[in-house]
């Protein structure tokens, strides 16, 4: 047994357990709820903004309200009608009342999208992702060679290697990016639901409560595609023993490589794929 071929194991063995403890710290963030994560202590400071913001957005409401009024009303006899009176004062009515308990319907929201999630990981019986490990052929097929004919397995393990940690950190970057979302648009929305009060500008926060529940049911989109991940690792591929190790490792870490590539993609383009899905 040679050094070089323990190399090439370790190397592989050290990238594949890069992926699975990024898969598995994946598992456990979209099961949290933004409180939770981090002890809660990136929520209380976005809470305490959105607290800040609410005296902002009530002036806010106020101007709103008003340019809705000129614009929508071409005298002020149109404003005399009692129904154009009831309207304007169910929309401020309303408005106001996003401002004031705007949190209460983002939990709200956010609650219903993680229990779709939380429904999909128990309908699928998934605890926790496979793990994915190198197969005991191709380590004793390695293990196996001679010190030249281990000299190309170093540039295709390097290679592989390479891929597949920069995969693992593309995918859990992609993640936490889905979580700074979720923060930053909580902390900004009283801003964007005092647009509500206006009739010319109350689609800004329809379009608000859009966005945000997409990126709420993005969780579920990335839970689907890890547990069709974990169930193609749950299938290893097939190993021929006749070809040299050198091609054994390589058509393994290619299909390998191939399988992580659809899932990194799949949790960049969750965002995309909810929006598509639910015409936002």
């Amino acid at each position: 047994m040679f050094i070089a071929s323990n190399w090439v194991v370790d190397n592989l063995n050290n990238a594949l357990n890069t992926w699975n403890d990024k898969l598995a710290e994946i598992w456990n963030l979209i099961t949290l709820s933004p409180d939770q994560f981090k002890d809660g202590v990136i929520w209380e400071v976005m809470t305490n903004i959105f607290n800040s913001l609410q005296a902002i957005a009530l002036a806010l409401l106020v101007l709103f309200f008003v340019v809705g009024l000129v614009r929508t009303c071409s005298s002020f006899t149109e404003l005399k009608k009692p129904e154009h009176v009831f309207k304007s004062f169910i929309r401020f009515a309303i408005a106001k009342g996003l401002v004031t308990y705007g949190m209460e319907l983002l939990l709200a929201i956010f609650k219903i999208c993680h229990g779709v999630t939380n429904t999909i990981i128990n309908s699928a019986h998934f605890a926790s992702t496979n793990q994915t490990f190198l197969p005991l052929e191709i380590i004793t097929a390695i293990e196996n060679c001679s010190f030249l004919e281990s000299i190309p397995l170093w540039l295709v393990t390097l290679l592989g290697s390479i891929l597949v940690t920069v995969l693992s950190f593309i995918m859990i970057m992609t993640v936490y990016s889905r979580f700074f979302k979720i923060y930053m648009y909580t902390a900004i929305s009283p801003l964007a639901f005092s647009t509500s009060a206006g009739e010319s500008s109350d689609f800004v926060c329809k379009n608000f409560v859009k966005v945000y529940f997409s990126i709420c049911l993005e969780g579920a989109i990335i839970v689907l595609a890890c547990i069709i991940f974990s169930l193609l690792a749950g299938t290893p591929p097939v190993i021929d023993s006749s070809v040299s190790a050198v091609t054994m490792v390589w058509s393994y870490i290619g299909e390998l490589v191939f399988n992580m590539l659809i899932l990194v993609g799949t949790i960049r383009l969750a965002d995309r794929v909810v929006k598509e899905m639910m015409g936002l």
